[in-house]
């Protein structure tokens, strides 16, 4: 057929956008593997499962060719960051943190047939319902299938400081609360209520304790200082639909020459073993060069999930050399993890405030080291002491040998 110049230029239009249509599927079907080298207590993954490039190219794209002329990029995608998780009808389900290059964050949910790679977008962004003050930005998703039957989101709502209008980056974050039951349709419930100054980081406990909702917290006098509060608190609800705190009190405390000492929060919802209570957990410390965001493991006990029986010594994990690099350097957070039946555990975390990763281990794995790590004396002479007493350990064990 003869084509007109315009209609030459317009087919050479779409060819270019099924080039990069074409080009897009091939990248979200690129293969991840393990590193080679593990500390024994879990492997990473090479790739990351999640960057801004995963973002499906419609939201980023009009494809009309006689709207965008020049292909262009209409709506930026910045980063793809601090992931809740769960399975979901056989398959891993991250509730990601997107954050545009307009720095507004929103939630959307990827999909993996494999925990590990091909991770898909879902079509549309979730709908989050607003409250009668709506939010200025939201991020940072946990997700936890309790036992009411409900699936919870509990997640920041940051909005201005009013009290100091001429600060354009003076906040006030709050924990806001929404549920579901197939991760599409969303019931935003009130904010939670707590006599806290503010709330970032607010888990829900899976199980009912004593008839209440459990909710562990991090208490804040402002949106970045700690001030007087700080520490993982854990609290009670008795009504999700007015949901008023209560009896809260700090259950892992910040401790002075530790990778927690100026900030510490709880990342997903604790999973349940038979030794106890497992928590993975952010530790935020002071450098030279700015904070560092660590993660790291604590259980607590099956009959009264207030009280810390195990807690290893230093990080579980920290950022490696890649990771450091990102919009907010030398950090990970972690607020998502699968345990599958067969006891594998997924790790997903995010690194410097810009792409999501995975990490698999074992319940048995985690739970040794757990159990078995020495813990923090909080001084170098005990830290030395702690080397001493392994290496006369294993040269027992080659004499005997």
């Amino acid at each position: 057929m003869d084509l007109t110049e315009n209609n030459k230029a317009l087919h050479k239009k779409i060819s270019n956008y099924q080039e990069l249509v074409n080009n897009h599927a091939e990248f979200l079907a690129i293969p991840n593997q393990p590193e080679k080298h593990s500390n024994g207590i879990f492997k990473r993954y090479i790739n990351p499962v999640l960057t801004a490039t995963h973002a499906p190219l419609e939201w980023r794209y009009d494809f009309n060719a006689k709207t965008n002329p020049f292909g262009m990029e209409r709506i930026g995608i910045n980063a793809t960051f601090n992931p809740g998780a769960m399975k979901w009808k056989d398959n891993y389900i991250l509730a990601v943190r997107v954050e545009g290059n307009d720095r507004k964050s929103f939630f959307a949910i990827a999909e993996s047939p494999n925990g590990v790679d091909n991770f898909k977008f879902w079509d549309k962004p979730l709908i989050l319902p607003q409250t009668q003050e709506p939010d200025t930005n939201v991020y940072d998703m946990r997700l936890t299938r309790h036992e009411d039957g409900w699936i919870y989101g509990i997640f920041c709502t940051e909005r201005k400081d009013k009290e100091r209008p001429g600060d354009t980056s003076a906040a006030i974050a709050n924990a806001g609360i929404a549920r579901t039951k197939d991760l599409t349709n969303w019931e935003r419930l009130p904010d939670l209520i707590s006599t806290s100054g503010q709330q970032r980081n607010v888990v829900m406990h899976p199980e009912f304790v004593d008839g209440k909702y459990a909710l562990y917290t991090r208490p804040q006098d402002g949106f970045i200082e700690v001030g007087n509060g700080g520490g993982i608190g854990l609290g009670y609800i008795t009504d999700m639909t007015n949901p008023v705190l209560e009896d809260e009190k700090i259950i892992n405390r910040k401790v002075y020459h530790t990778i927690y000492e100026l900030k510490n929060g709880l990342g997903p919802a604790p999973i349940k073993t038979k030794e106890g209570w497992l928590h993975l957990a952010h530790g935020v410390r002071n450098t030279a060069g700015g904070l560092r965001y660590t993660l790291y493991l604590f259980m607590t006990a099956l009959d009264d999930i207030s009280k810390v029986i195990y807690q290893p010594s230093g990080y579980f994990m920290a950022p490696n050399y890649i990771e450091t690099v990102g919009d907010v350097p030398n950090v990970l957070f972690g607020n998502g993890w699968i345990q599958d039946d067969d006891g594998t555990l997924f790790i997903y975390y995010a690194s410097s405030d810009t792409r999501s990763h995975v990490a698999v281990s074992s319940i048995d794995r985690i739970l040794d080291y757990v159990m078995n790590t020495p813990q923090d004396a909080f001084t170098s002479a005990a830290s030395v002491q702690n080397i001493i007493s392994q290496v006369a350990q294993n040269k027992t064990l080659n004499d005997e040998e």
